[in-house]
């Protein structure tokens, strides 16, 4: 703990990387929807010639594992607690929760100063001030509304409807049980073609800012795509592009492991996952690579365009997943869990081709907090305020000595209602899931374990690690103003609740 406090709440080490720091550098963010980390690769070559390029950070976590705060803090360098973007905030009781803080600064409105900003593509970055409209916001802004008028204009649907979701009950504000319409697993042919798909969209408007841009400026992009994210709602050739056939699963997929914490059956992601079976999931796993392939082919067309205007060689490109995506894995469905294929995501970051870093890769654990200071410290912007954010140029330069643990929290879908905190340590993770006035543990060992099958927090020897990784998790918490806490007496909580694992 002694470490981590004295290092939370600084912006970055510089410790004299020898970097060539230019205010001109060209800033790319390509940002996928419920992309796991584990389904690069032979679908996607596309994202895999960037990888080659670039470095990329093999143990890269969110913040928040569900769309709005994840944004709100890869955005702002700063966890949720601090952001103030704690959830989607689809109630209108615990919408405020949503936005990000006033006068907060951002990766649009700071680098938007000096940088022609445009994003292109789903908008899921609330702030207080309304950034689309706010007077300080120089981003050119195309969105899902502008997308929306623009399929109508031309005599065709939105991929979605009513049969690709169902009702779900959510507690509300702590107090009360409502009814939401979320996503299923439903699979469907877009019959209205690719080109009217919103990704296709997305990628063609992407290219018009390339060209369209202020030459007299660097450029600052962000191009959101929605895909793979449901509905599965695809066009062809992507939605038969897949045979399910040959789809392998993960061993995980539509197993429910004793030891998992049960109050995961109070959020969307138990209520629905464990409706299907192994044969379900593989069907649906079909059609979710189809949507990865048809991602690819789009990030394919954007770079394409980079390369063609000279782009490409001179701009720093993120490529990234605001959340993964659980397909079924310990039987549960969407993300807003802690578990690798939910919390976990790709980190792509490919710099100016004069720049050498001196690996290529790395297993330390980052988080997306950590890109907005990493965009400062290589552009040699002075530092807008304090983040909890830490630049990754030290890292990728063979520094580890001053990385924090990896902290990652979650406070509800569309209101203040399921919590779950959770900290990454080196090849540990602890879960902390609270419903109510419950609270249950969950530790990994992520290396001996990958599939998070085996929860340590039941072995009494391993009651040294859970303890000290508590206490580093009270730490973190209560430094970002975390609106819970967790008893000192919690492990002894947890073992008079649960003397074994629950469905053993």
């Amino acid at each position: 703990m002694k470490r981590f406090k004295s290092t939370i709440g600084i912006l970055f080490l510089a410790l004299g990387c020898a970097v060539a720091q230019r205010k001109d550098t060209p800033v790319i963010v390509i940002m996928a929807d419920q992309l796991r980390y584990d389904v690069l690769g032979e679908l996607t070559p596309n994202i895999e010639s960037l990888r080659r390029d670039a470095v990329s950070f093999n143990r890269a976590y969110v913040a928040s594992p569900i769309c709005v705060p994840s944004r709100g803090s890869f955005f702002t360098g700063l966890y949720p607690n601090r952001s103030g973007s704690l959830i989607n905030g689809w109630h209108s009781n615990d919408k405020p929760a949503s936005k990000v803080k006033a006068g907060v600064p951002n990766l649009y409105n700071y680098f938007g100063q000096r940088w022609d900003s445009w994003h292109v593509g789903k908008q899921h970055f609330f702030t207080e001030e309304d950034i689309e409209r706010s007077d300080n916001s120089k981003t050119r802004w195309i969105t899902q509304k502008d997308y929306s008028k623009w399929v109508a204009a031309r005599g065709a649907s939105k991929p979605g409807g009513k049969e690709f979701k169902t009702r779900v009950p959510e507690m509300v504000g702590g107090e009360a049980t409502h009814m939401r319409d979320y996503s299923i697993p439903v699979l469907g042919v877009y019959d209205d073609g690719l080109e009217n798909f919103l990704d296709h969209y997305i990628a063609d408007q992407s290219i018009e800012a390339i060209r369209q841009r202020d030459r007299r400026k660097p450029l600052l992009l962000n191009v959101m795509f929605l895909a793979p994210h449901p509905p599965f709602h695809i066009p062809e050739p992507y939605y038969s592009m897949v045979d399910e056939k040959e789809v392998e699963l993960p061993g995980d997929v539509a197993v429910w492991y004793p030891g998992q914490s049960p109050l995961q059956m109070y959020n969307l992601t138990g209520f629905l996952g464990t409706r299907y079976s192994r044969d379900d999931w593989r069907a649906v796993w079909a059609k979710y690579l189809g949507l990865v392939k048809l991602l690819d082919d789009e990030v394919g067309r954007v770079i394409a365009t980079l390369k063609e205007e000279g782009l490409y060689d001179k701009a720093i490109i993120v490529f990234t997943a605001d959340h993964g995506e659980m397909l079924g894995g310990h039987s549960l469905w969407q993300k807003m869990c802690m578990y690798e294929p939910s919390a976990r995501v790709p980190l792509i970051v490919k710099f100016p081709s004069d720049f050498k870093p001196s690996q290529r890769e790395t297993d330390v654990p980052v988080s997306l907090v950590d890109v907005f200071p990493t965009l400062i410290d290589y552009t040699g912007l002075k530092s807008p305020g304090t983040m909890d954010g830490q630049s990754l140029l030290p890292l990728i330069q063979g520094d580890v000595s001053h990385r924090d643990p990896v902290f990652i929290q979650y406070d509800g879908n569309g209101s203040l209602s399921n919590f779950q905190r959770c900290v990454v340590e080196g090849d540990h993770k602890l879960i902390v899931d609270f419903f109510k006035n419950e609270l249950f543990l969950e530790l990994y060992d992520l290396k001996k374990d990958p599939l998070e099958t085996d929860n340590l927090a039941f072995n009494s020897s391993h009651r040294q690690t859970v303890s000290r990784m508590l206490e580093t998790l009270r730490g973190i918490m209560r430094n970002t103003g975390d609106r819970l806490d967790i008893p000192e007496d919690a492990y002894d909580i947890f073992r008079r609740l649960y003397p074994e694992p629950p469905g053993k």
